[in-house]
């Protein structure tokens, strides 16, 4: 019960990677409360395990105050901060619209500043937490199929280095670290790559065969969460099988 005691907050976990982070998060001890836009899935993931839910948009500040309000009316706390919401759309600079560069802003990042400003004071408040923010290998070098998606990633590896010295600074025991995971099994991983022309579909495929699961970057988030990682603070893990380090020739 590594996070035995511990309410959590996992945004965007309706599917995919929140869903099997609130699950692990679950089963090792924590109250948890899931976030998502989509109201109809995010409440059958949230009764089929027994879960909270809250239907969210992330790019909007009224609803994170509300949730700040309601986490400290109900539980008076808050011990695990883990911004997943995100979405995904191919494009490259040439291609992609000022619309679509402006929604992934705010979805991916924006969201993540949000989140922080909201309920960083109350994780200070009770004398510690973890916040962990979900980046992306694509953070760490350029993928030109995804021009937006990748800028916004990179502002939530910088929000969180800004946000760990921070927290250092403030000695109340919150840490903040990034996940920087390759390309997931997951359906909305699946359904963009699908969308890729032919050439591009195949180069990705290539250099992510969808071998990490999400229950891999559970895990990860996991250990970050508990008080195992309590001496981790501003950390960019990358959980992608070499792909930020690998030489284009081997």
């Amino acid at each position: 019960m590594r996070v035995s005691g511990k309410v959590a907050l996992v945004t965007g976990a309706a599917r995919g990677v929140g869903l099997a982070t609130a699950k692990r998060l679950q089963e090792e001890g924590a109250t948890v409360i899931i976030t998502d836009i989509n109201g109809e899935r995010g409440r059958a993931s949230a009764d089929e395990l027994g879960l909270v839910f809250v239907e969210q948009d992330v790019s909007l500040a009224e609803g994170w105050q509300q949730l700040e309000q309601k986490l400290r009316s109900d539980y008076g706390r808050l011990d695990i901060l883990v911004n997943n919401a995100a979405i995904l759309q191919a494009a490259t600079v040439e291609e992609e619209s000022l619309e679509g560069w402006q929604s992934m802003m705010s979805i991916n990042a924006g969201s993540v500043f949000l989140a922080i400003k909201a309920l960083l004071p109350l994780m200070a408040e009770q004398g510690g937490g973890s916040i962990v923010n979900l980046s992306s290998s694509s953070a760490l070098m350029g993928m030109p199929q995804f021009c937006a998606y990748t800028a916004a990633k990179a502002a939530v590896r910088s929000l969180t280095m800004s946000t760990a010295v921070l927290c250092k600074q403030q000695a109340k025991g919150v840490r903040c670290n990034s996940v920087h995971p390759d390309g997931i099994n997951t359906e909305m991983v699946r359904e963009i790559a699908a969308t890729l022309p032919q050439g591009d579909k195949d180069q990705y495929q290539r250099s992510a065969p969808f071998g990490c699961q999400p229950e891999d970057i559970a895990n990860t988030i996991l250990f970050l969460a508990s008080d195992e990682a309590r001496h981790i603070n501003g950390a960019a893990l990358s959980v992608d099988n070499t792909a930020t380090i690998h030489p284009p020739y081997l």
